[in-house]
């Protein structure tokens, strides 16, 4: 990807957004759109299954900052980037220091934890509540919400340490929550692993909180950049480990020692994020004086106007909790009936397949999203749900023109992107196969999540958090039995090949009721021309799915592992990208004409225009 791409992306996706509306047949204007609640009180908690530190940026998205600010320069445009690199990277790293039998399996499950519990706990209100309750008392206060702040900062920090000494406290039986049939060494290894990574539910929420207070203060940058220094940390302390212990170590073989320098270098990482971003706030000119006067604060009744949205976080988050639960005993059970470790039957294998497959929503469909939420409030403030209606179509084909070509990229490079990527150190190649497997599985439900997560932006600008909250419930529901269904009904060393299944039928459910409402509160979803849209860039995709196929069988009869992979990647997919355009541009497929015309201008010599 071009250094420039994440971030360029953006700045341009405005521009094909106006492309696209000016060539499209204008709608009849219909008025009478209304707001359950001020949109300006809730903010937007992502995707809220943030897979750990490599996370998303809906997060700082979702609080539209002003034009031009927090999306504009080189600085910001690399880093963003940067953060994407090296958070993959240190997924790679870790893979190849660990692997995906039950050591990396003890890894992942502790790794999840303090996430989840400060997301639960706190990180979901910082988001949605916190930050556009901050902006609002900027603007109203005499001191400029200098009081408020302090007082926030003071709450937020006792209250982070008092989780993060309960939650360390709490470990070993967290642990029975995520990986309940670990016993014996394999235990021992996880409860550790999990103590000492706990200590970063502290530095999370300093890095949350501060994050927060920067972002109402439009300071965007530091907060793109400081992963990158957490991520570089967690990296070496892997590379560190993999240098100690060497590859292919076991729970039984690994020593305590060992595992305490690869937490640890983690633990560091976020420390080094969250002194990052406190600095930033320092130079920012905010001097944290403790106060903890809270009554007459606010704050109560800004987390009351939320709280349906924390009831959306929590449901997603109890998916979470189960996943994790289900993919380690699956990998126990599969373990015990071998008499042996099996190479990705357990959660490593499915976190590493959920990174890659969350990182074409991270680029593509964010930036779709960051220029849509300013155009959908604008119009929910003037009560046009035809125009909202028409920027929610507009934009989930235009984020499809390219994320269809990416997830069938998944289905026929799944397996050879994993062996090519993955394949290193602990992680051997049927461990990389494991994943690539998972991948495939997970590649059908990209559309699913990125409309879903469409739908739900429609929601917030509005001001409703409870018919999400709602939905949620259900959708929660069925994935939550899904998942105990695969481990009860399915071969141990299979359920983790499902579960990606339970994760998207999540989205599905959540997806079907939440277009059912918008479909009665816009006067239609303009399904007929997001169908057509569909058919045709699936149509178009298909010569570049069958090349791909052929060099992935082609470069599949080559010796090695490794170097076919490789060749199956980089030969089928150039080829495959540039049949997907030349085959669209034959079929005359507005939407990705729209990128192209926008790309062919900006080459030098081709002036500014170019939009159809």
């Amino acid at each position: 990807m071009p250094v420039r791409g994440a971030n360029g992306d953006r700045q341009r996706m405005p521009e094909i957004l106006d492309a696209a509306e000016r060539a499209e047949p204008p709608t009849e204007p219909e008025s009478g759109l209304t707001t359950v609640h001020d949109p300006a009180d809730v903010g937007d908690p992502g995707t809220a299954d943030r897979p750990g530190s490599e996370g998303d940026e809906i997060g700082t998205v979702a609080q539209r900052p002003p034009p031009g600010v927090a999306h504009s320069g080189a600085v910001m445009a690399i880093g963003t980037v940067f953060s994407r690199a090296t958070g993959f990277l240190r997924t790679v790293t870790i893979g190849a220091a660990l692997g995906t039998t039950l050591l990396g399996d003890a890894y992942q499950a502790a790794e999840m934890i303090p996430y989840t519990v400060y997301e639960l706990l706190l990180g979901g209100m910082l988001a949605s509540v916190f930050v556009p309750f901050l902006v609002k008392r900027r603007k109203l206060d005499q001191d400029g919400g200098d009081a408020t702040e302090q007082r926030l900062f003071t709450a937020v920090l006792l209250a982070l340490l008092v989780l993060t000494v309960a939650a360390v406290l709490a470990a070993d039986w967290l642990i029975s929550l995520y990986a309940g049939e670990y016993e014996g060494r394999q235990r021992e290894v996880t409860v550790l692993l999990t103590r000492l990574l706990l200590i970063q539910v502290f530095f999370i929420g300093v890095s949350g909180v501060s994050g927060t207070m920067l972002n109402v203060r439009h300071r965007f940058g530091a907060a793109m950049w400081a992963p990158v220094a957490n991520n570089l940390l967690t990296m070496a302390a892997a590379l560190f480990y993999l240098w100690l212990a060497g590859a292919g170590r076991t729970a039984a073989t690994v020593t305590d020692g060992q595992l305490t320098v690869l937490a640890l270098g983690s633990a560091f990482g976020t420390m080094a994020q969250s002194a990052i971003l406190g600095w930033t706030l320092w130079t920012a000119g905010f001097r944290w004086r403790p106060r903890l006067d809270l009554r007459g604060s606010g704050f109560g009744e800004a987390a009351r106007t939320a709280v349906w949205m924390m009831v959306y976080v929590a449901v997603v988050q109890a998916g979470v909790l189960v996943t994790a639960n289900v993919a380690t005993r699956a990998g126990k059970r599969a373990a015990a009936e071998a008499g042996h470790q099996v190479e990705g039957s357990g959660l490593a294998v499915y976190k590493f397949a959920l990174v890659v497959f969350q990182l074409p929503y991270a680029v593509i469909a964010v930036s779709v999203i960051t220029a849509l939420l300013p155009r959908m409030s604008s119009h929910v403030t003037d009560g046009r749900r035809d125009l909202v209606r028409a920027d929610l179509s507009r934009g989930f084909r235009l984020a499809c023109a390219l994320l269809v070509p990416l997830s069938l990229g998944m289905l026929a490079f799944g397996i050879p992107g994993a062996v090519a990527i993955f394949s290193h150190g602990s992680t051997t190649p049927d461990g990389a196969r494991r994943i690539g497997v998972i991948l495939m599985v997970f590649a059908v439900m990209v559309l699913p999540f990125t409309f879903h997560q469409l739908l739900m932006r429609v929601f917030y600008a509005l001001g409703d958090t409870r018919t999400p909250g709602l939905i949620a419930v259900p959708a929660g529901i069925a994935q939550i039995a899904t998942a105990f269904a695969l481990l009860a009904f399915v071969p141990p060393h299979q359920v983790v090949i499902g579960l990606p299944l339970s994760y998207g039928l999540f989205y599905l459910v959540a997806g079907l009721g939440a277009a059912l409402v918008l479909r009665r509160r816009l006067g239609g979803m303009d399904g007929r021309r997001i169908m057509r849209a569909l058919v045709r860039l699936h149509l178009a995709a298909l010569p570049a799915l069958a090349f791909a196929g052929a060099t992935v069988l082609a470069a599949s009869r080559l010796p090695g592992e490794q170097l076919p992979a490789l060749l199956a990647l980089l030969i089928g997919g150039i080829g495959g990208g540039l049949l997907y355009v030349l085959t669209a541009r034959l079929m005359r497929i507005a939407e990705l004409g729209y990128f192209y015309d926008l790309a062919r201008a900006r080459l030098p010599g081709r002036g500014q225009g170019g939009t159809p």
